[in-house]
């Protein structure tokens, strides 16, 4: 019987102690210890129990170039995308990461969660090292202590946003890690983003969100919060709890981004419309969200492809681009019009090459694809990526104090002179970790 006692002690204090760190350091390197840092061997595989190890049955293999400095004397590499997850309290994370190799180049693309981009095609020469930095989100359904959660849709029951963990997914044509620093951050601002399907978090290539690709703009000090979820509107965001949650973690200071209109719109209630509902809720999201002392943001709806016979955009959302501008005149709310940003980018493409930045292709374009797709109104990585830009044109006009936080070298962008389609290039990732077999 004290034999039982003790180990369920042991176990019991396991536990605790895996819920209460929230700072790490680890390295990859096959061969040397690194004082400070916890030596990480490519079979370890993440489960609760083991708090941190590589996830979803991929398993990257390590090499050593037996160089002076352990840090970077060797890496963790792998020929497909690989998972790395790590048990972590809910709140906002510094990470830095070493990558690099002292006798080849690499190129390494960093998500984190459910496919949101924080470093994209970071390269290094042979022999060159480079840490990068960035600061992320972790989030649980819970809410607070009130016994409460967000309600969550079926598809999102295993989201990797949901979880109490922080995964991240090394990608590209030579991913090279060498070490992996997490320390958590009260200091950080959080850019909170409520919206729908344009906004949130997609799970699988092709589709893609502008939320989703916003952080790769952003460099350490700010992480962003995407409390989007598909098919919401702010009707439904309301009765999900989830502006209960955003106020129940926000601090003063904070951002709360509000893009809605496409799912508003099909709402056919006596007091539902533009000018009632959506302007009455979009009235109480901003009178919220500044009670806490946050800072909201409206963004009109981006528009869909709708082209008519004189080959310009034809308005599909109604009222409700007007009536966003109107609230944010009326509470004296920054405003970033991407309905009309966008009008502008898919006009400047034209009917064909606008659809570059849809999820439109051809049957078997993807793995397990087998009908065509023609969807005008959700995006992949290139149109996700374009209106991310957008989002960012839209923070400097506003003067946004959190423009200090673009990454350096950012260039300016104009919606009539988009990126070219033909040298963008993202790695795929692989469909839902979830559904991926071990």
């Amino acid at each position: 019987m004290i034999k039982i006692l003790l180990v369920l002690v042991l176990l019991f204090s396991q536990v605790v102690t895996a819920q209460q760190i929230s700072s790490y350091k680890f390295s990859f390197g096959p061969a040397k210890e690194v004082p400070g840092y916890i030596k990480v061997d490519p079979a370890r595989k993440y489960s609760p129990e083991n708090i941190y190890g590589f996830d979803f049955g991929t398993i990257p293999f390590a090499i050593d170039r037996g160089g002076k400095k352990p840090l970077t004397s060797g890496f963790i590499t792998c020929d497909r995308p690989f998972f790395f997850s790590v048990t972590l309290p809910e709140g906002n994370y510094n990470i830095k990461l070493t990558v690099g190799d002292m006798k080849d180049a690499s190129q390494t693309t960093v998500r984190v969660e459910s496919r949101r981009l924080i470093f994209e095609k970071i390269t290094t020469e042979a022999g060159k090292f480079q840490k990068i930095e960035a600061t992320v989100n972790v989030r649980i359904p819970a809410i607070g202590d009130t016994g409460e959660e967000v309600k969550r849709k079926p598809r999102e029951q295993n989201k990797l946003d949901w979880d109490n963990k922080l995964t991240f997914e090394f990608t590209d044509k030579r991913p090279c890690i060498c070490a992996l620093e997490i320390t958590r951050t009260i200091d950080a601002v959080t850019v909170f983003l409520a919206g729908n399907s344009t906004v949130v978090d997609q799970d699988d290539d092709p589709w893609a969100s502008w939320g989703q690709m916003f952080p790769r703009f952003l460099k350490k000090g700010v992480a962003v919060s995407n409390q989007a979820e598909s098919g919401l509107s702010l009707g439904s965001f309301l009765s999900s709890n989830r502006l209960k949650k955003v106020l129940n973690i926000m601090k003063p200071g904070d951002f709360l981004f509000i893009e809605f209109g496409h799912n508003d719109m099909k709402e056919k209630g006596p007091n539902d419309g533009a000018f009632k509902s959506y302007s009455e809720r979009l009235r109480l999201f901003v009178t919220e969200f500044r009670k806490k002392g946050g800072i909201p943001v409206i963004v009109s709806p981006a528009n869909r492809r709708s082209f008519g016979d004189d080959g310009k955009i034809s308005n599909s959302l109604g009222d409700y681009p007007e009536a966003a501008r109107l609230v944010a005149k009326e509470l004296l709310v920054p405003f970033i019009d991407l309905n009309a940003m966008t009008k502008t980018l898919y006009e400047t493409l034209g009917p064909d090459k606008s659809q570059n930045l849809f999820v439109i292709y051809p049957a078997n374009t993807f793995p397990d694809q087998k009908e065509a797709l023609n969807d005008n109104t959700h995006f992949n990585s290139y149109g996700a990526y374009q209106l991310a830009k957008c989002i960012i044109e839209g923070m400097k006009d506003n003067n946004l104090r959190i423009k200090k936080y673009l990454i350096k070298g950012l260039p300016s962008y104009d919606p009539s002179r988009p990126d070219n389609f033909e040298e963008f290039n993202l790695p795929l990732s692989p469909r839902s970790p979830v559904a991926i077999t071990p």
